[in-house]
């Protein structure tokens, strides 16, 4: 996975899926089952599907709650 920068990270925290059934939903808070099904597929082309692999790395590697904790510190 590419090093995210504090910019992209914060991006990537807010960034929302624009389609399907979890379509308005965080990247964050959708079920790792969804992404590791898209890993199979294949992700879409572009910015979605690299941000999607993002996601699925950091849920892999248990930095989900880093995203939300990100989240919340720019809506106080």
């Amino acid at each position: 996975m590419e090093e995210l920068s504090k910019k992209s990270l914060i991006t990537l925290a807010h960034a929302k899926m624009p389609f399907g059934k979890y379509k308005d939903w965080y990247l964050s808070d959708i079920p790792e089952p969804y992404y590791v099904w898209f890993r199979q597929k294949g992700f879409p082309e572009g910015k979605l599907g690299k941000q999607m692999q993002a996601v699925l790395e950091l849920k892999i590697n248990g930095l989900e709650p880093l995203l939300k904790q990100v989240r919340r510190l720019g809506s106080s």
